[in-house]
């Protein structure tokens, strides 16, 4: 199936689109890690069923010398024992920050206790603006129906630039 709408072809949308990017550049360079990063966005990727997402973060963590398992398991992280517990605190915030509806409570007092004990403010800040936009471009993706497979390394940040 082909994409249903090519965003970066239209005017507007490429307007939207780079300013979109430029977000995502500041959280990506925060002092948030960068493999914490990469590990929600795949996450999140994975819950929203969004194949361009999950094609584009397993690759940059791939790219970035993450080994197979890690990124592999990163769909039952709470069964795996490769994950710090930074890590987790940041995968449970984005399930949880993306599965609002499912979970009436939205992000639970625990999970926030634990995002607190490992991130200082501006990682908190950088955590929750990426769980934010990351759901937005999932969405995006799913909508025009962009699929997963062509990504390659470094191309939201070329792009971003």
């Amino acid at each position: 199936m082909e994409p249903r709408f090519d965003l970066m072809a239209n005017e507007l949308g490429a307007k939207l689109g780079k300013r979109f990017a430029n977000a995502g550049l500041l959280i990506m360079q925060s002092t948030l890690p960068k493999t914490t990063q990469e590990l929600v966005e795949l996450r999140v990727g994975q819950i929203n069923g969004c194949g361009f997402c999950v094609d584009a973060h397993s690759k940059e963590l791939a790219a970035a010398g993450e080994p197979a398992v890690r990124i592999n398991l990163v769909a039952t992280w709470r069964e795996s024992t490769v994950y710090t517990d930074a890590e987790r605190a940041a995968l449970a915030l984005a399930e949880e920050g993306t599965r609002v509806a499912d979970a009436a409570r939205g992000v639970s007092d625990e999970t926030w206790a634990q995002v607190r004990e490992h991130y200082d403010d501006d990682q908190t800040a950088a955590l929750l603006y990426l769980v934010a936009m990351i759901n937005a471009a999932t969405r995006l993706n799913v909508m025009v129906h962009n699929k997963g497979g062509s990504y390659e390394p470094g191309m939201f940040a070329a792009y971003a630039g």
